[in-house]
């Protein structure tokens, strides 16, 4: 039973660094699509999916903030490249909300198969913003 508390607690882990990871490149690409393109319409979709994220994790925010551990964690020290300019920013914005989604697709069904599902959805919903916004 130990055992299980442990694994259950990791992966509350991995779900908390996946829905923060997720939620912060909402953020930079909504307030791109904001303040740099002045995108109404891109700015409500990424506000949206940002939101349905939330909605989705926010009666288990207390767990999942009781099982980080920040100062452990050794990722924190990985040094992160610079960016030459704002599309890019951008590009590694979207491919971090779109991992992120996945991961927590495939780990919120070990909780719940509707959570899965609806974490699929946003990401496909990411994808399509993807598209319209290599466009601009």
């Amino acid at each position: 039973m130990a055992g299980r508390i442990k694994v259950q607690r990791k992966v509350l882990r991995l779900l908390d660094a996946n829905l923060n990871r997720c939620r912060e490149g909402l953020r930079v690409l909504e307030d791109t699509a904001r303040f740099v393109w002045e995108d109404e319409a891109l700015f409500r979709n990424f506000r949206s999916s940002r939101h349905a994220v939330d909605l989705l994790t926010r009666k288990f925010y207390p767990e999942l903030v009781a099982s980080r551990d920040s100062r452990g964690d050794y990722g924190r020290e990985i040094p992160e490249r610079g960016r030459a300019r704002f599309q890019g920013v951008v590009a590694a914005n979207l491919r971090r909300c779109a991992e992120s989604l996945r991961v927590l697709e495939e780990y919120g069904k070990l909780f719940s198969a509707v959570a899965g599902a609806k974490f699929k959805a946003i990401r496909f919903e990411i994808y399509d913003l993807e598209k319209e916004v290599l466009k601009k």
